[in-house]
């Protein structure tokens, strides 16, 4: 029961900032002891239930802008896929989630939102913006973090579009990814025969279901952005530090 409340706020909290939370479920997952071969699909599919509400809403208020957006999923896409596909050991797995989070918390805590009028938009997507999208993807599908948390503090950075806009872009980025990455999981676990070990966590996806409606419409409105950004910040590096304390014990 205390896992399913986690998932929830969780969501709730991921879902008012256009996230999905896959890098906490991983963590919270990590923490508890699942098996790391079923844990990347679980947090994915959060990934997916949570983000898909918030995409459709931006896709149909126009804020994804395709033309800058195809470029970045187009590159981190099939790298998610191939993520989800690599073999790895669980030492690796738990330290690449563990350095992930403190990189994930540390830029969402650091990150700005400077005001920009339209001139100072960029009309494309630059090599950086490419490679940090493809990095997300990869790491997306390898330990089941959506990628947009690493990639909307390096939009902003580059002045990649309004605040609104790259929240959407992160949206649909985490979704994209997410749904390539698990296809990559799937067809691993398959091989391998553990699809079955993924039932008993059922009531893990309903509860980002309702987490991510409730944190997705109203959008946290007794706190600022930057409020829900920090408590989110600060709750991934607590579940990095614990993770980290675990790996060092």
């Amino acid at each position: 029961m205390g896992l399913v409340i986690a998932f929830f706020a969780t969501a709730l909290l991921y879902a008012s900032v256009g996230f999905g939370g896959g890098s906490t479920y991983t963590a919270l997952l990590t923490l508890v002891g699942t098996d790391y071969r079923v844990l990347p699909a679980i947090a994915l599919s959060c990934n997916i239930i949570v983000v898909t509400g918030g995409t459709y809403r931006f896709i149909r208020a126009g804020e994804v802008k395709w033309g800058r957006v195809i470029p970045l999923v187009a590159v981190s896409a099939p790298l998610a896929w191939l993520g989800g596909l690599t073999p790895i050991k669980q030492e690796a797995f738990n330290l690449i989630l563990a350095i992930s989070l403190v990189a994930a918390g540390v830029l969402l805590l650091f990150q700005r939102e400077r005001p920009l009028n339209q001139s100072s938009i960029r009309d494309k997507s630059s090599a950086i913006d490419i490679f940090a999208g493809g990095a997300s993807g990869y790491l997306a599908g390898l330990v089941g973090i959506g990628g947009g948390i690493f990639l909307a503090p390096i939009l902003h950075f580059t002045r990649w579009g309004t605040a609104r806009e790259i929240a959407a872009t992160a949206s649909f980025f985490i979704l994209v990814n997410s749904v390539a990455g698990l296809s990559g999981q799937v067809i691993k676990l398959s091989v391998s025969g553990g699809m079955m070990s993924l039932l008993p966590y059922w009531s893990l996806a309903l509860a980002v279901l309702i987490g991510g409606q409730i944190g997705s419409f109203a959008s946290l409105k007794l706190l600022s952005q930057m409020h829900v950004r920090r408590a989110t910040a600060a709750l991934i590096l607590f579940v990095a530090g614990q993770l980290l304390w675990k790996l060092l014990r």
